[in-house]
């Protein structure tokens, strides 16, 4: 489409030799930029662009802002995110991301709402909250998830335009409290037995995995993980109501 745009605007400046020179100028830009970006759509139409790289170096900045949230740098979530990135990206292209981030930190301090607002814009709403598990994941990857990234993450959440109530659930899945399982299917202990199924089938339709397919291994992982904790908290009330 860029080599027609070029094309039209090379003969509307220079005639015919400005619209071969447009066509062929757009036409090698297309050939660069085709298989180096992905297209992302959010539940409001199709968005903007965006290179897997910078996906990956996005999603990297804000769990580097998770991990310092609370003051201390913890090796267990530094390693939990070179395993997650390993894992989703591979080796080879994981070390690559880890070296332009530390040239990027280098030069600019990182920006938690400009890079959730250009997520906002340029994804699903699931991958959205996926982003949240992936980031809850790593703040538990030390055994607990402190106050101060609880805050951060929640920070995060607003940035990216999550419902108050799905940060509550995909937050609950973190932390072990009588109501936890009535939080992951956004309800309330007073919710009768039928409002209750409806919770499930409505949350696991939320969290299916294969909401998550775009995305890659890793991430699906974790889209399996959160609907494995809706099935686990509808069991849970299910024994508890003797349902």
């Amino acid at each position: 489409m860029l080599r027609w745009f070029l094309a039209v605007i090379g003969y509307l400046f220079f005639r015919f030799p400005g619209a071969i020179a447009g066509f062929v100028l757009g036409s090698l830009l297309d050939n660069m930029m085709g298989g180096k970006t992905r297209t992302f759509k959010t539940s409001f139409g199709p968005s903007p662009t965006v290179s897997p790289a910078d996906f990956e170096l996005h999603l990297l900045s804000l769990a580097s802002l998770v991990i310092k949230a609370d003051g201390s740098v913890s090796q267990s979530e530094l390693d939990y995110v070179r395993q997650y990135f390993v894992q989703a990206y591979g080796k080879d292209r994981a070390n690559e991301t880890f070296r332009v981030f530390n040239e990027v930190i280098k030069k600019r301090e990182i920006s938690a709402q400009n890079i959730c607002n250009l997520l906002r814009q340029r994804t699903r709403y699931e991958s959205r909250l996926q982003i949240l598990h992936f980031l809850f994941s790593i703040a538990s990857a030390d055994g607990r998830v402190s106050e101060p990234e609880v805050n951060e993450i929640r920070r995060m959440a607003g940035y990216l335009g999550v419902y108050s109530q799905d940060f509550e659930s995909i937050k609950a899945m973190f932390f072990k409290n009588p109501d936890s399982a009535y939080q992951i299917l956004e309800i309330d202990r007073n919710a009768t037995d039928a409002q209750v199924k409806d919770a499930y089938r409505t949350m696991a339709k939320k969290y299916h995995p294969d909401k998550l397919q775009h995305l890659d291994e890793a991430h699906r992982k974790g889209g399996e993980e959160k609907f494995k904790k809706v099935q686990e908290a509808y069991d849970q009330i299910k024994k508890e109501r003797g349902i």
